[in-house]
């Protein structure tokens, strides 16, 4: 009898190590979540599920989720990073002067007849209103230029409504893979 106790004893030990250590690692290191619209299409599709890794500094071309307002987290690329130059024109994108190759939009690009893809811009005609990205900010966009509500509408994102980068899609299984910025 006293065998059987402790026996039950070290599996409800051994099971309420496993639920913190998976409470912990969903609060500070990854959550899963939801593609919801079109605004990141082609690369990623309306209800595709990901993973989101909470830790590390988003770079250049990542993908991140972050807090918009209330409870609705968005899903945008990274384009420009604080103290960044952004500006389009005739559907080429600079950083700080420098034209950028984005080849996650070669395709998307081939099919679009009637005019660009990216409208042409500058951060001073965004809600940015600067010439550059503000500290502690990131300027974002989808990677469906024609109907993603990003940086050009919400301005530059502040880094303390970033969830986390995002490259890992698990579901649906048929569309599993690790995305290449």
């Amino acid at each position: 009898m006293a065998k059987n106790r402790e026996e039950i004893l070290e599996w409800l030990k051994a099971l309420l190590i496993a639920i913190l250590l998976f409470i912990i690692i969903r609060i500070f290191v990854f959550t899963p979540t939801i593609v919801e619209g079109a605004s990141m299409n082609p690369t990623l599709q309306d209800q595709t599920h990901m993973i989101v890794m909470k830790i590390g500094e988003p770079k250049r071309f990542d993908i991140i989720v972050f807090h918009e307002s209330g409870n609705k987290d968005y899903i945008k690329r990274v384009i420009g990073l604080p103290g960044d130059r952004i500006k389009y024109k005739d559907d080429i994108l600079y950083i700080n002067g420098i034209p950028y190759d984005e080849p996650y939009l070669e395709e998307y690009k081939k099919g679009v007849i009637d005019g660009p893809l990216t409208n042409s811009f500058t951060l001073q005609e965004t809600p940015v209103r600067s010439d550059v990205v503000p500290e502690g900010h990131l300027f974002v966009l989808g990677d469906n230029r024609r109907v993603s509500k990003d940086s050009r509408h919400i301005g530059a994102i502040p880094m303390n409504k970033v969830v986390g980068t995002t490259n890992i899609v698990f579901y649906p299984f048929s569309e599993m893979k690790i995305i290449d910025n």
